[in-house]
């Protein structure tokens, strides 16, 4: 028998792992159509040749994938991996499925962290000119993010209850980045959009090396959790009775969704509904096994970012679409069909 259920968990376990290995693949793919997309159409052989033999590539070549195209196309991969496990952290420890970085405001506090460095110059952090808006954005979606865990930490505060509390705030930081486009002046206000359409186009390799710095350093800190995250999806009460801190294990999550949330918005700006779709997606596929649920998550966080960026090129031939536009109109249908699943049970 026991050998039975090892065959079986052994199986199940295969399929799960061919899942991931298949997305990788996916998103490979879908990196080298990104590179090959734009208004100067590129073939899959220049494009495979140039990344992977560098000096022997045309200079002009060379300026269009390397300088322009594929920074932009491995930011959409890594600013998709952290939305997504970010996503799919915020709506296991809060159990909740409308659960999001988007949806609970904090990309519109990060958003309006940077606003507040564009307009008026002011910074949270002392001694930090240098990174006046990455700082203002970490800190003010940390601060929303506390406010949503001090609203969970409420005696009888369902969740029902937190996902108002962060509709609130989201509001409240929405308004307030309006005011700050009220006292920019043209050219401010136009760096505020970037923040409110989201844009990959301003990726360069500086910036994708702080972004896959920070996800590579903040995923293996989630994993070391994969099996306590899981036993909370169990219930908070099955959970303690395994020896799981769970109000440690909120303030440590609540802290890693807010350094890959505010890294993200510093540099692409607010993309949002990434957060809020793929990890149900993740779930229908591997479960609530966090081993595996986690890494998909971010797996189809990237593939769905990606995809976005190749139709942000396609969609109006000439000009590149906000992404954050786009995967708006990704998220909505899907989130008019979560609240119809749920009424079938699917949480």
């Amino acid at each position: 028998m026991n050998v039975e259920a090892k065959s079986v968990y052994g199986e199940i376990a295969g399929q799960k792992l061919f899942f991931l290995l298949l997305t990788a693949s996916i998103i490979v793919l879908a990196v080298i159509v990104d590179v090959m997309t734009g208004p100067a159409s590129l073939s899959l052989d220049s494009v495979v040749s140039t990344i992977l033999s560098p000096g022997t590539s045309d200079s002009s070549l060379y300026a269009i994938v390397w300088t322009f195209r594929l920074p932009v196309a491995l930011m959409a991969v890594v600013i998709g991996a952290a939305l997504g496990m970010a996503g799919a952290m915020m709506q296991t420890i809060l159990n909740n499925p409308l659960a999001s970085p988007y949806t609970l405001g904090i990309s519109s506090a990060a958003g309006f962290g940077a606003a507040l460095a564009v307009v008026l110059g002011v910074g949270v952090v002392p001694f930090a000119e240098t990174v006046l808006v990455p700082a203002n954005a970490f800190v003010f979606s940390l601060l929303c993010c506390m406010m949503i865990y001090a609203a969970a930490r409420l005696k009888r505060a369902s969740t029902e209850t937190i996902v108002l509390a962060g509709i609130a705030v989201l509001f409240m930081f929405d308004s307030l980045l309006m005011l700050m486009q009220y006292l920019g002046n043209p050219e401010q206000i136009q760096a505020i959009v970037f923040w409110m359409f989201g844009s990959l186009t301003k990726a360069t390799w500086t910036k994708l090396g702080i972004m896959a710095v920070i996800v590579l350093v903040v995923v293996p800190v989630v994993m070391i959790d994969a099996w306590k995250l899981t036993t909370l999806r169990m219930g908070e009460d099955k959970a303690k009775s395994l020896g799981v801190n769970v109000e440690r294990l909120r303030l440590k999550g609540f802290i890693l969704i807010s350094v890959l949330t505010a890294a993200a918005v510093a540099f692409v700006g607010s993309i949002g509904f990434v957060g809020l779709v793929v990890p149900h997606i993740s779930r229908m596929l591997v479960g609530e096994d966090h081993r595996f649920f986690l890494p998909l998550s971010a797996l189809f966080g990237a593939l769905m970012l990606s995809i976005a960026s190749i139709l942000s090129k396609i969609v109006v031939p000439g000009i590149i679409f906000p992404i954050g536009v786009l995967t708006s109109f990704i998220g909505i249908p899907f989130f008019i069909w979560l609240i119809f699943s749920r009424k079938r049970g699917y949480w």
